[in-house]
């Protein structure tokens, strides 16, 4: 998916993990969302999360976007014109509905509920998401990986996979990245990642064992969920820092309650991101920008999309070089937090 902000901030991303004082009840910290207007004539919204002023990453994850249950019939659904990416890979995953993709690695394919599309441009790339004739409803969540800079310049690539349904006691969970309860997902990634959808049953409990050296966060689909005893309403993300071997998550409602979990060990990085542009200086994001204005054969094109328009153009630049952006402490008053300890 695009990041289709008329001007967009340069965004200078690094790990900064929240303290933890008490493994087994660690402290939660509240990431709220933001509304932005993405693609159609109305102008479907989406919710996010990351990046935000309070927390930019989390694990390698650097970009959430939560959309839906959206009309299409109201709204217009998802037409992204062919835009390009560098230094990331997209992971696509839907609750419902379906969007057509088309690449510059020659890749034609459809994402549907249930199913991971995750797509690496790395060097380079470009693509086109359009939901189809056939969707009433779009509901899903739109998530970016920053490669790190080992592999930053990875070639075009992009992978398919169905999880199968798990249960546990009290839960659904379908991993489409990494591992959690038992099942392993396949797919390629460049640093340690967790990525799942889990469902759980009304007014039910678990505990997850998860892995110590990852930093998660909790994103609320429907329902209201708590994390470690914090309330997290619909689209509300809760993060918890390094060190912590499970979690443990309430559904307090009556009826089913779904969350995407996502974790990963912190990318100790700095990063830098504007636009569909992960780089590591400002100089860099320029260089891309030009790139992508002038045709470049570093993205490719994308054939078979017949929108409105042949290609996003790039937002302008911004006007000087923006600060690096660090996660407030804890204490701030907007980094709204639980310390059970």
């Amino acid at each position: 998916m695009s990041n289709t902000d008329i001007r967009p901030e340069e965004i200078h991303c690094r790990t900064e993990d929240l303290p933890i004082r008490d493994p087994l009840r660690p402290r939660v910290e509240i990431i709220t969302s933001r509304e932005v207007p993405l693609g159609g004539p109305r102008a479907m919204p989406v919710r996010r999360t990351l990046p935000q002023r309070q927390r930019s990453l989390i694990g390698a994850w650097c970009f959430v976007d939560h959309y839906g249950p959206d009309d299409v019939s109201l709204t217009g659904g998802m037409d992204v014109a062919p835009h390009p990416h560098t230094g990331l890979q997209t992971v696509s995953w839907l609750f419902t509905g379906e969007i057509e993709h088309r690449d510059s690695h020659g890749v034609h394919a459809m994402v549907r509920p249930g199913e991971l599309n995750l797509m690496t441009g790395g060097h380079g790339i470009c693509h086109s998401e359009v939901s189809t004739s056939a969707t009433t409803t779009l509901h899903g969540v739109q998530l970016w990986v920053a490669l790190p800079d080992a592999h930053r310049d990875a070639p075009r690539d992009f992978q398919h996979h169905v999880p199968p349904v798990v249960r546990v006691p009290g839960a659904d969970v379908k991993v489409f990245l990494g591992s959690l309860a038992g099942e392993e997902s396949p797919v390629t990634t460049y640093t340690p990642l967790l990525g799942a959808e889990i469902v759980l049953d009304p007014a039910a409990s678990i505990t997850l064992d998860v892995d110590p050296s990852f930093e998660h966060g909790v994103l609320v689909d429907t329902g209201t969920v708590a994390l470690f005893g914090t309330v997290l309403t619909r689209a509300a993300l809760g993060y918890t820092g390094t060190g912590v071997p499970a979690l443990e998550l309430t559904n307090t409602t009556d009826d089913p309650a779904r969350i995407v979990l996502l974790g990963g060990t912190p990318l100790g990085e700095e990063i830098v991101m504007w636009w569909n542009f992960v780089g590591r200086d400002h100089d860099e994001i320029v260089a891309y920008r030009d790139a992508w204005e002038r045709g470049s054969d570093r993205f490719g094109s994308v054939t078979g999309y017949t929108g409105r328009v042949e290609r996003l153009p790039a937002p302008p630049l911004p006007q000087a070089r923006i600060r690096p952006r660090r996660n407030p402490p804890t204490a701030d008053p907007n980094c709204p937090t639980q310390d059970p300890a």
